[in-house]
């Protein structure tokens, strides 16, 4: 088995990387360690690249359609990963989870319509919901002994008759839930009983760790899987999202036929050329490659959780069950959320995700993405140390 180097520094600078040449546009600072936007500074796959290679040789790059091998690699590589049997009829292109998201709230509802979101949560979630023109209806988690878990009381009291979707984040991002069946099972119930569609952005539910099992919501019942719209992508798992290829499963044939129109009217179904063929590699060939990673993603938690419990103490660490992003909690700091970010960016020269931008319940938190070198991991750790020693020495 080959054994795959996630050591490897790989200067990303001169590509256009939003992580690193965007720095001083998102960060008003140039010369951070970026820590933030959700993908990896680890090579991608040698078995994605050489595919895209070998393709790119063939010099014309004109119209294509998804031959069958790439709806196999899908279905493959769902029961191989998720023990869910998927039928060819059920998937469905989008170029990424974000735009299938869209898509799907353009298919299933109308301007006005509730749309429920569950705080704190990936914050492209509100920008969905206002940007087409729906109500943004906040259901927030709870947080109990250090995780989150869904508040269905809650839920119930703000459903009505105007409630006609809810975004659900399986994986929960940035907290690294993975929803037990039980959660899951209460959730479609309600929203089953209330007629409310689950639209489930699945994109993290190969990054999973020992212990625990992603369960894809439109595997939990029959009544389950007609009343979701399952989005998911090898981008993050396989560090391929420039190339803008996804997955949108909906086992229901009408909704799905829905949908299908949506799609075919902006030509959007076709996909990326490159982005197909990386999609097929992944999911026909990725397996070892994903358990090493895993390895590694869970060896970078554990350093950075002795790290910070030793010389960040006022820091706490939500444990991630899934995903290379982790959710801190620094409101022992006592400070602002502007203060805060302004702090780790000027004073440790770090630049994380601003907890704040999660929505209610993120105030005081930052999100740090371990998907990079353990060098790397390692001097952000020691710059946040140092600034803030320094706040300390100074209290």
């Amino acid at each position: 088995m080959k054994k795959y180097d996630f050591d490897e520094i790989i200067l990303r600078e001169g590509t256009n990387s939003i992580k690193y040449d965007a720095r001083e546009r998102y960060f008003e600072k140039g010369d951070i360690l970026p820590l933030w936007v959700a993908d990896t500074d680890f090579r991608t796959p040698d078995f994605i690249s050489h595919a895209v290679q070998k393709r790119a040789e063939h010099e014309i790059y004109g119209y294509t359609f998804q031959p069958d091998s790439y709806f196999y690699a899908i279905i493959g590589w769902m029961e191989r990963r998720h023990n869910w049997t998927v039928n060819r009829e059920w998937i469905s292109f989008s170029p990424g989870v974000v735009a299938g998201i869209v898509f799907a709230i353009e298919t299933f509802s109308k301007p006005g319509d509730s749309i429920i979101v569950q705080p704190p949560v990936y914050f492209p979630f509100f920008e969905v919901v206002k940007g087409t023109r729906r109500k943004l209806v906040e259901n927030p988690l709870k947080l109990v002994n250090n995780r989150y878990t869904f508040d269905f009381d809650d839920l119930k009291a703000k459903i009505d008759a105007g409630t006609k979707l809810l975004l659900l984040c399986n994986p929960q991002n940035p907290g690294g839930m993975v929803w037990s069946r039980e959660e899951l099972e209460e959730l479609s119930a309600i929203c089953q009983e209330k007629d409310i569609l689950v639209i489930s952005d699945e994109i993290h539910s190969d990054l999973i760790y020992t212990n625990h099992r992603h369960i894809p919501f439109a595997t939990l019942s029959e009544d389950a899987a007609s009343n979701s719209v399952i989005c998911m992508a090898p981008s993050k798992t396989f560090n391929v999202a420039g190339l803008a290829s996804s997955v949108v499963i909906i086992p229901d044939r009408q909704k799905h036929a829905r949908y299908e129109r949506v799609l075919s009217v902006g030509h959007f179904g076709m996909g990326n050329l490159f982005g197909s063929v990386a999609m097929e590699a992944a999911y026909t060939h990725g397996d070892q490659w994903l358990e090493q990673l895993l390895e590694y993603l869970w060896e970078n938690y554990l350093y950075l959780k002795d790290f910070i419990s030793r010389h960040l103490p006022r820091v706490k660490v939500m444990k991630p069950e899934a995903t290379y992003l982790i959710w801190l909690d620094f409101r022992d700091y006592g400070m602002s959320d502007k203060k805060l970010n302004k702090y780790i960016v000027e004073e440790a020269g770090v630049g994380l995700n601003n907890g704040a931008r999660f929505g209610s319940g993120g105030e005081g938190w930052m999100r740090l993405n371990t998907g990079c070198p353990r060098s790397v991991l390692q001097e952000g750790l020691e710059r946040l140390k140092t600034a803030f020693d320094k706040l300390e020495s100074v209290a």
